[in-house]
């Protein structure tokens, strides 16, 4: 069974580059099947991590930002792969 994960912030205004750099230098407890980092308009930041585990199964998560680099706390959400 896979499962993903998506975690989604805004960074502050201004800040987009500093929010992407430091996504980028996050380590996970354990290594994902997979890690994805895509950007978008509005200093948006999105990882997805891909996991071979059931959907309620414990994984390492991103943790939150210090205070002033996003807008917003981040949204979280997790999915499981239904196959092709």
């Amino acid at each position: 069974m896979a499962v993903a994960l998506m975690w989604e912030a805004r960074a502050a205004e201004g800040r987009g580059s500093e929010l992407l750099e430091w996504v980028r230098g996050q380590e996970l407890s354990a290594p994902p099947l997979r890690r994805e980092t895509l950007t978008a308009p509005g200093n948006r930041v999105l990882v997805i991590t891909w996991w071979d585990a059931t959907y309620d199964a414990e994984l390492p998560e991103l943790p939150e930002p210090d205070g002033g680099l996003v807008s917003r706390p981040p949204h979280r959400w997790r999915f499981e792969s239904l196959g092709s």
